[in-house]
């Protein structure tokens, strides 16, 4: 496609100035909080509840954050392409922060849910900027050194978030677990003011914020979102709730459609679906996130309720797909190197689907090491798929656009995963209700094998109901395959560095 001017290829490089090791060690501090958060906060959630109440509304601690990182995340991805990464990344660590030392402040469950959407709002600007600034900071031989390394550290606040949030909850106060982001965000935050430095960049005097068209999508993702976290949970799927979301939600996106149109720099560009290597990473991306919800949400109980195991022993058995993700992503350059980033892309992705349909035919009740040894392959294969395009499909576009381009493709990623939680519980549910004849849902049937009442027939009626989730993942990464071999171009269109 050309190569790319002088002043780009200088913005390319924003820490030459700085010392990019200690803009890379902010970086990584950054996306420890951004993935220690969820882990950390699920496993103090019952200390939470004893001090606080509000056990009805519990699960918003969670929906809520999810919302408000989703929802905002095209609009931190478009305002880093207008005004720099620098100050989207510095405004969203406050922000963060901010939502932290409020949410140890919390006096009752409303107010701690309504600062886990301040910390979510600047979640979505951690997550996006974070990536963004790791294309930024090396030429695309050089990219995978970065992102093996954000990738490492996401597997070790996942795999360590949990026992550190018990430990805080048991040993220190549940209000920890909140401020003890403050000296590590404080830490990346005086990294990224010193040491990260960008280059004056030639803006037109009349760039602004297409602040109507940012306030469509976020009540529009907000609206839509709610009513996939919340059916089937809150209230019935075919309840009057849920129809009036969904209705206000599809309204909503013809409003978005509207304003973004008439936008002079829309907040979601058109481009980002027109062009076909960004559509495809968006589509397989989102296949991505549903598919991962089996594993992430389903295999734990399947774990403790049909192997037997204790919330420890299930949580390594999870916990294996985070050790062999990151070493995959960082070798994956020798294989788009040779056949390409769609392809390899392809071979990760296709390998998975295999995993994912093998799991079904484990034996029951079978041994721990089984779902343990899918899961570390597992984890290869999704290194192999993800990490080759996102670095592809951020080396296709410029320094103008590549804020927008992969704040596009984390959006895809984690609506998928809202989406998957959604079909898949729906769908465990419906198993259970077949096979117990209505018997209750896979919380209730959990809780039950937990006090230790249920029968055989119900620890069964689990494993069929995690094996048809597992079925619906396989077929989500097939989905991606296909979007790959018929939509995504045989040879991404990279520009020259």
């Amino acid at each position: 496609m050309g190569s790319t001017s002088s002043a780009e290829r200088e913005a390319a490089r924003p820490a030459a100035a700085g010392r990019r090791g200690a803009v890379v060690a902010a970086l990584m501090l950054s996306m420890a909080l951004a993935a220690l958060d969820a882990a950390i906060v699920s496993t103090a959630v019952p200390q939470i509840v004893g001090d606080l109440g509000g056990f009805s509304v519990f699960s918003w601690l969670f929906s809520g954050y999810l919302l408000a990182v989703t929802v905002t995340l095209p609009l931190y991805g478009k305002l880093s392409d207008t005004f720099g990464r620098k100050p989207v990344l510095i405004a969203g660590s406050v922000l963060f922060l901010l939502g932290s030392l409020l949410c140890a402040l919390a006096w009752n469950m409303g107010a701690l849910i309504a600062f886990r959407i301040v910390q979510g709002l600047g979640g979505g600007a951690l997550q996006g900027t974070v990536q963004t600034l790791a294309a930024d900071l090396y030429p695309l031989k050089d990219r995978p050194k970065i992102q093996s390394k954000l990738s490492t550290v996401w597997a070790v606040s996942a795999v360590a978030g949990p026992g550190l949030g018990g430990v805080l909850a048991a040993y220190a106060d549940w209000r920890w677990i909140f401020l003890i982001n403050l000296p590590i965000g404080a830490l990346a935050l005086w990294l990224i003011v010193r040491h990260l430095h960008e280059p004056e960049r030639e803006t037109t005097p009349h760039a602004r914020v297409d602040w109507a068209g940012a306030l469509a999508v976020f009540a529009c993702g907000g609206v839509l979102l709610t009513a996939l976290v919340q059916g089937g949970v809150a209230w019935p799927w075919l309840s009057v709730p849920s129809l009036a979301l969904f209705g206000a939600g599809l309204a909503l996106v013809a409003v978005v459609v509207l304003v973004e149109r008439r936008a002079a720099e829309p907040i979601i560009p058109g481009w980002v679906w027109r062009r076909r290597t960004i559509a495809a990473v968006n589509l397989a991306l989102g296949a991505l996130g549903l598919l991962m919800v089996a594993p992430s949400v389903f295999l734990p109980t399947y774990a403790q309720s049909v192997l037997g195991l204790a919330p420890v022993a299930a949580g390594f058995v999870l916990s294996v797909w985070t050790l062999s993700w990151p070493v995959s992503a960082a070798l994956s350059q020798h294989v788009y190197r040779r056949i390409g980033f769609r392809n390899t892309a392809m071979l990760g992705i296709g390998t998975a689907s295999l995993i994912l349909f093998a799991f079904p035919f484990l034996p029951y009740p079978g041994q721990a090491w089984q779902p343990a040894l899918l899961m570390l392959l597992l984890g290869a294969a999704l290194g192999l798929f993800q990490l080759p395009l996102i670095v592809g499909v951020q080396s296709t576009v410029g320094w103008a656009e590549r804020g927008t381009t992969t704040a596009s493709v984390l959006f895809c990623r984690q609506t998928g995963q809202t989406i998957g939680a959604a079909v898949f519980g729906a769908v465990a549910n419906g198993v259970l209700a077949a096979r117990l004849g209505g018997a209750g849902d896979l919380d209730s049937v959990t809780r039950a094998l937990d006090s230790g009442s249920a029968p055989e027939a119900t620890r069964r009626a689990i494993a069929d109901a995690v094996h048809a989730v597992y079925l619906g993942a396989a077929c989500a990464a097939a989905l991606a395959f296909l979007v790959l071999l018929f939509l995504a171009p045989r040879k991404f269109p990279v520009l020259q560095d």
